[in-house]
Formats: C-alpha cells, structure tokens, sequence
C-alpha cells in the first residue's frame, strides 16, 4: 500500500483488506468498547439512530436491539466490504436496519433526521475531523445527541509496542498522544472542544477501562493484523517485520498475568453532546 496513495483511498483499501478478519482474532476489544458508548449514549425505543463508520456492526446490533421496532437504525461505512459484514449481521439476529457505502466526511443523509448519532473510532481517520463533525452535528434534531468513541490512556506495554511502528509512520497516522496535548484526540478536554466547536452543547466525556487480552504475541499480532493497525504493518518494509515482532515479544513479556497470558487494557473514550434545543 503505497504512502503516497490518497488518504481515504487508503483508509477504504485497508478496511476492505482487513474486513473478512475485523473483531475476529478471538480478542474479544470492539463489543465491549461498543457497550460503553451505548450505555452513554442510551438509545431509547423508537428513536431514529444512525451509526457512522460501522464497521462489523458492534455499535449497529446495540442501536438496532434499543430503539426497534418502532424506531429506525441506518449505519454508513467507506468499505464495501465492512456494509456486507454488517449487513449479513442483521440480517442473521433479525434486526431491520439500513447499511448503505457512504463516506464518513459529508454523510449524503438529511438533516436534522437523527436523534442520536453513533461514530465509534473513525474520527481520527478523517482528514479534516471537524469539519465532518460539524456536517454530523447538523444531522441531529433538535435536542438529539452525538457520541463518539476515541482512545484514552492505554496499558504502558501496550503504548510501547505500538510506539514500535513509529519509523515507518506518515505525520497523519502518528499517535496523537505523541503530537503533543494540543491534538484533539489527545485528552477529554481536547474532544470536547472539538464536539462543542462543531455546535453540540452540554458536552461531557466518560471513560470506560477494556481489559485486552492477547495470550501471547502471536494473539497480539493477529489482532493488530485484524483492525485499522494493519495499515501500519503495510507501511513497515518486510526485512524488519520479524524484528519488530521480536521487539514486541520481549516488551508484552512483561504484561503477562498470573496465568501467563498477555494481558494489556485500553481506555476508552466516550465524548457525548447535544443537538441544541429547537
């Protein structure tokens, strides 16, 4: 995958690429990351709901369960393939709900159709987050509200093996921790801002803890390779790739349990606003 190749067009190749294996490497991380940004945003039965880069449907299935059948669910997503995924979900536990290949930059939806407004990990992808937060924000209805997921702190074992990858990264794909507190996606106040720049109000954060556990490497590979990290992997030329996975062995030695497994944790971050009133 080339580093000069269009940001988005990346972004859609990578998760085309990765979508059969997505939340599929037996490392149970995106439903219960999705649990905390439904409980914050508590969709409620006939509401009209709308997931925003839906990926595999963690956060779609949750909407979908709340607020049908009198209610209505559609979820967007840039990769074709991720839609399918979704769209067989549904259909497999009976839920009705719209997924559509849509881009998460300018949602061609109308507006003010929503009352709630769900985008799990797809902000920081964006080239100008912003501004497509603004076009989000102006979906709601009056009084509806926006919740977004992002990451907070994250296990020190963990930080260090995904620092490994640092080398090979373009500026846009650096962690934002490490551009500095003035990044957005840096800190709670940082995302908040954002969210109330793009015209929510009564902005708030919650941070839910989600325990990782990879067993071994080899289960931290294969989740790193299952989810929007395999585009990092792409960008590392392969004569290094063996050693960065011996790097990484002899750091995630030391987050092993108890029971010797490798134990990691991410933070979640879930910033929720409002629509204002009519």
């Amino acid at each position: 995958m080339s580093t000069g190749q269009d940001p988005v067009a990346r972004v859609r190749a990578t998760f085309d690429a990765v979508a059969d294996d997505y939340d599929q490497s037996g490392v149970a991380f995106f439903g219960p990351a999705a649990l905390g940004l439904l409980e914050a945003l508590a969709p409620q039965p006939g509401e009209r709901a709308l997931d925003i880069g839906c990926g595999r449907g963690a956060v779609t299935t949750g909407l979908a369960r709340a607020v049908l059948p009198t209610g209505t669910v559609e979820a967007v997503d840039l990769s074709a393939a991720m839609v399918a995924h979704t769209s067989a979900l549904l259909a497999r536990e009976g839920l009705d709900a719209r997924v559509r290949v849509m881009d998460a930059v300018d949602p061609d939806l109308p507006a003010g159709s929503f009352d709630v407004v769900a985008s799990a990990l797809v902000l920081f992808f964006l080239p100008d987050p912003a501004a497509a937060l603004a076009r989000w924000v102006r979906l709601l209805a009056p009084g509806g509200r926006i919740g977004l997921t992002t990451f907070g702190a994250e296990h020190p074992a963990a930080a260090e093996v995904n620092a490994l990858f640092r080398p090979w990264l373009p500026p846009a794909m650096l962690d934002p921790k490490a551009m500095g507190p003035d990044d957005p996606f840096a800190s709670d106040a940082g995302m908040e801002a954002l969210l109330r720049g793009a015209g929510a109000v009564d902005v708030r954060t919650v941070t839910r803890r989600v325990p990782v556990v990879y067993g071994d490497v080899e289960g931290w590979k294969a989740f790193s390779m299952s989810t929007g990290q395999r585009m990092m992997w792409s960008l590392v030329p392969e004569a290094e790739r063996d050693g960065l996975l011996a790097r990484a062995a002899d750091i995630l030695d030391g987050a092993r349990d108890e029971t010797g497994r490798v134990v990691s944790w991410q933070d979640m971050r879930y910033t929720v606003g409002w629509a204002p009133a009519a």
